[in-house]
């Protein structure tokens, strides 16, 4: 996935202001204790994190 596609999927489950938000602060344990941000920097692939998003905040299957 790349990581426009990952930012718009982020934008429309969040809104576009929020995504970037929780990105920057919503620590996810699944993610190793790291943000979505820290983990895209650790190298983590975006298809992963949003996985990771999606099964941690519950985005419904359409959104996925």
């Amino acid at each position: 996935m790349r990581l426009t596609v990952f930012w718009q999927r982020m934008a429309d489950h969040f809104g576009s202001g929020y995504a970037d938000t929780f990105a920057r602060d919503h620590v996810m344990t699944e993610l190793g204790g790291l943000t979505v941000h820290g983990a895209l920097d650790a190298g983590w692939a975006a298809k992963d994190v949003w996985h990771v998003v999606c099964t941690v905040m519950n985005v419904p299957g359409e959104k996925r």
